[in-house]
C-alpha cells in the first residue's frame, strides 16, 4: 500500500457510465440462473435458513441497514478492495485473486451450509469479475447490495 492513497488502493473511484447497469444486469442473470437451478433441486427450492423473521418495521430497517448497506460495503472493501488489490498484484494475478477472494468470502459465511457457501463462492466470482473489469470496488458493492436486498424481500416472513 506504500505510495498509494487509501481510496486508490481500494479502488474507491465511482464506476464509469453504464457499469452499474451492467453490474445489475449480470447480477440479475446470475440470480435467475441460481433460482432456476435451486427450483429444480426440490419442490420448495433450496433454503438454508427459513426462519428469517424481523418482527417489526424497526427489525426490517435493521436488516436493510445491516444486510443490504453496511454488510456489503464492509465485505466488499475488505475482500474485493483490500485483498483483491494485494493478491492481484502478486504471482496470482487478477484471475487467481478473483478465485482466492471468492473462496475466502464464501468460507467466511459460516451461517450457511456447504451448498450455500458454494453459491456464495459462485457469486463471489461474479463480484470479482465486476471489480476487476470496472476497476471500482463500488461496482461490486452495488451488485452485492442489490442481491442482498432481493434476497431479504423474497425469503423472509415479516411479522
Amino acid at each position: 500500500m506504500a505510495r498509494r492513497e487509501f481510496g486508490e488502493y481500494l479502488a474507491l473511484n465511482w464506476p464509469r457510465g453504464g457499469e452499474i447497469v451492467r453490474a445489475l444486469a449480470i447480477t440479475t442473470i446470475f440470480m435467475s440462473i441460481e433460482g432456476f437451478v435451486l427450483s429444480k433441486m426440490s419442490p420448495n427450492g433450496y433454503q438454508a435458513d427459513p426462519t428469517l423473521v424481523v418482527g417489526s418495521a424497526a427489525g426490517l430497517l435493521g436488516w436493510l441497514i445491516g444486510g443490504c448497506i453496511a454488510g456489503p460495503i464492509m465485505e466488499e472493501f475488505v475482500v474485493r478492495g483490500f485483498l483483491f488489490r494485494g493478491w492481484s498484484e502478486s504471482f496470482l494475478g487478477p484471475i487467481g485473486a478473483i478465485f482466492l477472494t471468492s473462496a475466502v468470502w464464501a468460507l467466511n459465511h459460516t451461517q450457511y451450509d456447504w451448498f450455500g457457501r458454494a453459491i456464495i463462492f459462485a457469486f463471489g466470482l461474479v463480484l470479482g469479475h465486476l471489480r476487476w473489469s470496472s476497476n471500482s470496488t463500488w461496482t461490486s458493492v452495488v451488485a452485492h447490495s442489490a442481491c442482498n436486498t432481493f434476497i431479504l424481500f423474497t425469503s423472509g416472513r415479516y411479522v
